[in-house]
Order: C-alpha cells, then sequence, then structure tokens
C-alpha cells in the first residue's frame, strides 16, 4: 500500500486538508487527460490504494468507490484533444490538474502533486512528490480515480469508434491502434499534435502492448469480490 509518511508530516504542522493530485492519458493518442485531486480525513488508511497501474480493472473501480465514499473530497478535471494539440501535453496535464484540485468541494490547504513538475499559478501551497503514487496514499487514490474515469470515458466512446479498439487499449499506443490509424486515418478524439503515423523512436511499443496484456490477464485471473 502507499505510504502515509509525507501526509501525516503535514497533519502534524497543521494542515488539516492535504490534496492529492494525479493524472491519467499523457502517453494515449485518443482522448482527453483527465486528472484527479483526493483529500482524506488526517489518519484515515484506505486499505489496498496503491499506484493504479498494479491493479486489475475491476480492483480499481472497486477502490474508486471506497475511495470516493471515505474521502473528504474528490476532485476530477479534464483536458480535451483540442486542448492537447493547443496547448501540448505537458501544459494540458497541468491544466487537467489544476481543473481537479478546483472541483474539490473543499478546499485544499496544501498539495501534493505526483511528479517533479509544479502547477503554474496555483493558489496553494504545493509539493512535487517524485513516485507519489506510491509515497502519499492521497496521490495513489488520485490515481485510482483518474486512470478509472478516463478508461470509463474511453470504453463509452468505443461504440463510435471500435475499428481502434478502445475497449482494451483505451487509447494508448498499439500496434493494433496504429494499424486501425494508418487504414482509417484519425477521428476527431485523436491528438493531431501527436505522432499518428507509428510510434515514435522513444516509446516502448512492446512495453505498452505488454502492458495491456498484462493488464487483461490481470483482470481474466481476479476473482470477483463482494463489495464493502
Amino acid at each position: 500500500m502507499a505510504s502515509m509518511r509525507i501526509e501525516r508530516r503535514l497533519w502534524a504542522e497543521g494542515y488539516k486538508h492535504v490534496a492529492g493530485v494525479d493524472e491519467a492519458g499523457r502517453g494515449c493518442l485518443a482522448g482527453p487527460v483527465v486528472a484527479a485531486a483526493v483529500i482524506f480525513p488526517p489518519e484515515k488508511r484506505v486499505r489496498g490504494v496503491k499506484d493504479s497501474k498494479l491493479l486489475p480493472s475491476e480492483e480499481r473501480e472497486r477502490l474508486a468507490r471506497r475511495i470516493r465514499r471515505q474521502a473528504v473530497a474528490v476532485g476530477v478535471g479534464r483536458c480535451s484533444p483540442t486542448e492537447i494539440d493547443e496547448l501540448n501535453i505537458l501544459w494540458a496535464s497541468m491544466e487537467a490538474m489544476r481543473r481537479a484540485i478546483e472541483n474539490l468541494e473543499v478546499r485544499p490547504g496544501y498539495v501534493l502533486v505526483d511528479g517533479n513538475q509544479v502547477i503554474p499559478g496555483a493558489r496553494w501551497p504545493l509539493e512535487p512528490v517524485v513516485k507519489g503514487d506510491q509515497r502519499s496514499q492521497a496521490i495513489a487514490a488520485a490515481s485510482i480515480i483518474a486512470k478509472t474515469e478516463r478508461d470509463n470515458i474511453m470504453r463509452s466512446l468505443h461504440d463510435r469508434h471500435p475499428e481502434y479498439g478502445w475497449v482494451t487499449n483505451v487509447g494508448y499506443p498499439t500496434r493494433y491502434h496504429y494499424d486501425a490509424l494508418n487504414e482509417l486515418g484519425p477521428t476527431p478524439l485523436h491528438r493531431k499534435s501527436f505522432n499518428l503515423g507509428g510510434p515514435d523512436p522513444q516509446i516502448d511499443l512492446f512495453e505498452i502492448e505488454q502492458d495491456v496484456q498484462a493488464q487483461a490477464r490481470l483482470d481474466q485471473e481476479t476473482p470477483a469480490r463482494v463489495e464493502m
């Protein structure tokens, strides 16, 4: 499970509402980038919360429901493919995180952001946390909310454009996705500023496909659990 050491330091310093923020979908070829912000009550431990990439889909969905029930506040923000093309993916990710924080029903006293970037124009005390989804429960919870929100968006769009395989790859750059792009061209939901003709030399396509396949295996092997 993700650590609470950073949150405990901040709670001890008098920050009651500590928000964790993370995004999902930064490396995708299609769809929005989605961010989430989560605030837990001081000392609230939510069993099972860890980096969303390490969880099967069903477990992520179950944890997302639990997080929403037990959090003080949850906020979600997104930037569309058009905004990504206008801003670039880094700035769009930052903007999605800013929107997620703004959408919290409770104003945060302090914000922990996954990664090594700060959110431009932030109106809150803010701290970037490298590998934050391992080092902060609030960030890990935000990663779960962002991932489930975005995956559900992409799966809901699959019927509109079934040729691209979004029900399984949720917009990530797999060979199947590139083959469909080369045959059919991009949809209005594709990010035109990305290389849509084939994998970027800096992208490990094999690793991405292994991740997609591993996720499918996790989903098949994980037994159904009763909601608590």
